[in-house]
């Protein structure tokens, strides 16, 4: 019971240190969706690996009726995991789920289709998937990793990763580590490829000015002539 008591408690506490909106443990005990889920699944997944699979799936169901996250009791999740609001969260049966993750509003971590076995992701630890984002199979997103907002992720991802786009694309590796709350100032390739047109679009503009105005300079020459 003691045990049980100290893991609340330390779930509790992640809260405070991720969610700045937090204001007392009253109102994080009795209003976060996430918490509830964490505590809901928890009671079910002791249940499934017992093989009470029927009464662990009524109480995955209720959780998620009443908190708007879906977790199947069979899935294994870690200390201090955090879920920032959470209306959407998708988390699959086979999937395992590291220390201190955080995943924010409509993130799925699903399978691929009707393979049997393990055939949802492998989550590291000190991991942070931002809203929106997919991450799809069975594969290994590696420790301290950032998904970015709506990313769709298919494939591995090695640590200290930063992926973002559809799909999902490593745009940083073992360099300036993102914050974990800074999840929306994340490098956007598509807007760099953007900017890479507009540049290569005004140095052929300059070309054209230049190439003109030549050719007008030997048209006037050659009239002289004349």
């Amino acid at each position: 019971m003691l045990r049980l008591f100290k893991s609340m408690k330390e779930d509790i506490t992640t809260i405070f240190e991720n969610d700045p909106a937090a204001r007392s443990w009253f109102e994080v005990v009795f209003t976060y969706a996430g918490l509830h889920a964490l505590w809901a699944h928890r009671v079910a997944h002791y249940f499934f690996v017992n093989r009470w699979y029927t009464i662990a799936r009524v109480i995955s169901q209720w959780s998620r009726f009443m908190t708007g996250i879906e977790i199947h009791p069979g899935a294994v999740i870690g200390r201090r995991f955090f879920i920032d609001h959470g209306m959407g969260v998708i988390i699959g049966e086979t999937c395992e789920i590291g220390d201190d993750v955080v995943l924010y509003q409509g993130v799925t971590l699903g399978g691929t289709g009707k393979e049997t076995g393990k055939r949802h992701p492998t989550i590291g630890s000190n991991v942070v998937i931002s809203s929106g984002a997919k991450v799809i199979g069975s594969f290994i997103v590696g420790d301290n990793s950032r998904i970015g907002a709506n990313a769709v992720v298919l494939s591995t991802v090695p640590p200290n990763s930063t992926v973002v786009g559809i799909p999902g694309r490593i745009v940083k590796q073992d360099g300036v580590r993102v914050g974990r709350l800074d999840h929306n100032n994340l490098p956007d390739p598509v807007i760099d490829m953007f900017r890479q047109l507009q540049k290569q679009i005004d140095e052929l503009k300059v070309e054209v000015r230049e190439i003109k105005h030549k050719s007008g300079g030997n048209q006037d020459h050659g009239a002289k002539n004349l």
